[in-house]
């Protein structure tokens, strides 16, 4: 399979080509023939014209790759390796949500040959790729897993925004089925990272690594939120503490903030969701993850005093500009954001709330969020929050917040950005 590939008898495909699966498809179509599939049609003419829909790649990328773009299954039935990279988003109830990832699964098991190799890339608890993707492959190819068609997983690593810490740059964890797909694959990402890879010893084992890296982050994120709770009661700087603490040459660099997006908001709760299956009741992860869960409400709350304790207005009478609705900074995705909480909170008590972002869509805000942005700041604010730490706002000083908001605003720095620059405003940070 690696020497069919390699000589182009056959195209790789990818299946889901977002923020994962596009740069995946383009590093590999820089050395074999790919397919780069995905159900949306807007997203295929889009990538046919070398425009990135996530606006996380420019149109340089597309270049001197052998690559086609479509939605057409009988394309698809071309390819003999699949690599598998679409969402894997949690529902209301924070449970897994495995449609998008058995929906992949059933269209390339309508493709399905014997001698393929599918290869899973998207983030699952252990277990999930044997037990819930391979019986919808079996069942829509009739072929038989480890006989007729083979299995790995890889695991996604790549992080929007992050230009230093590519898919080349990054180790890939890889696994197989038996010690011949694990050669198989191992050998074909190694065309792509530069880095590496590393062979874990089972699909559930590179399966489990990948779950586990953003459950810590996780952890370690919601200790500095509880901490920062705790020095706003004592009235100490967090941040001042953290530069204290941090002289140790052991003491691990974690701040405190927002926890949203598409991995450290979700993963966690696939582990969670898979231990409690098992019987065993994850009291740290689900601690963690409750504190990070309800920062949101915590700053708005935080606001809200502040505001109330230096304006005589009510509440239906305050106005406040939130400054950043991306879930991170510098980049336009929006999923799982938790400043669309922040601003629920304070639309909560009749607050009229504002909004802008450099980044972000207001039309997929408006779609996913019920509210969309405003052109550009105003005036006469209560209050200002600076929820993400866009590029945009770093070199904002006093003087232009002091120009947007009424006298006694406060200026609420989520992520400390403009801490020891405000001198005359109410200020608060995490």
């Amino acid at each position: 399979m690696y020497q069919q590939l390699q000589n182009k008898e056959y195209p790789l495909a990818v299946i889901g080509l977002g923020y994962v699966g596009l740069p995946v498809a383009l590093a590999f179509a820089k050395k074999l023939r790919v397919i780069g599939f995905d159900i949306n049609p807007q997203r295929i003419e889009m990538l046919n014209r070398q425009e990135d829909p996530s606006g996380e790649l420019d149109s340089s990328e597309f270049e001197g790759c052998d690559i086609y773009f479509t939605h057409d299954l009988d394309v698809l039935r071309e390819a003999r390796f699949f690599v598998v990279a679409v969402p894997t988003p949690i529902d209301n109830s924070n449970s897994p949500d495995l449609k998008p990832l058995l929906s992949a699964s059933t269209t390339v098991g309508k493709v399905l040959k014997k001698g393929d190799y599918v290869v899973y890339e998207s983030t699952v608890y252990p277990g999930c790729t044997e037990e819930d993707c391979v019986p919808v492959l079996e069942r829509e190819s009739g072929l038989k897993f480890g006989v007729d068609f083979k299995v790995g997983y890889s695991p996604e690593r790549i992080n929007p925004g992050d230009k230093e810490h590519t898919l080349a740059t990054i180790v890939k964890v890889v696994s197989g089925c038996d010690a011949e797909t694990l050669e198989t694959v191992g050998k074909t990402y190694e065309l792509v990272v530069s880095a590496g890879v590393h062979r874990a010893s089972s699909i559930k084992v590179a399966e489990a690594a990948k779950i586990i890296e953003n459950t810590q982050r996780d952890l370690n994120i919601a200790l500095m939120n509880e901490l920062s709770m705790i020095f706003n009661r004592m009235g100490i700087n967090t941040y001042e503490v953290l530069a204290a603490a941090g002289t140790k040459w052991n003491f691990l660099k974690f701040t405190p903030g927002l926890v949203g997006g598409h991995c450290i908001g979700v993963d966690p709760y696939y582990l969670t969701y898979k231990a409690s299956k098992l019987g065993h009741n994850p009291n740290v992860i689900l601690s963690g993850r409750n504190i990070n869960d309800g920062m949101a409400a915590y700053i708005a709350s935080n606001c809200l005093k502040l505001m109330l304790k230096n304006s005589e207005k009510h509440l239906t009478a305050l106005k406040v500009l939130v400054m950043g609705a991306t879930f991170k900074e510098n980049v336009q995705d929006i999923r799982n954001s938790k400043v669309a909480d922040i601003i629920r909170e304070l639309k909560e008590f009749n607050v009229h709330v504002e909004v802008i972002d450099p980044h972000a869509d207001s039309h997929e805000l408006q779609e996913e969020y019920g509210f969309g942005l405003v052109a550009e700041a105003g005036k006469d604010y209560d209050a200002v929050i600076v929820a993400v730490n866009h590029r945009e706002y770093l070199d904002l000083d006093e003087t232009y917040f002091k120009s947007i908001t009424r006298r006694h605003a406060v200026l609420i720095d989520v992520k400390g950005i403009y801490r020891y620059k405000i001198q005359q405003m109410q200020y608060w940070s995490l």
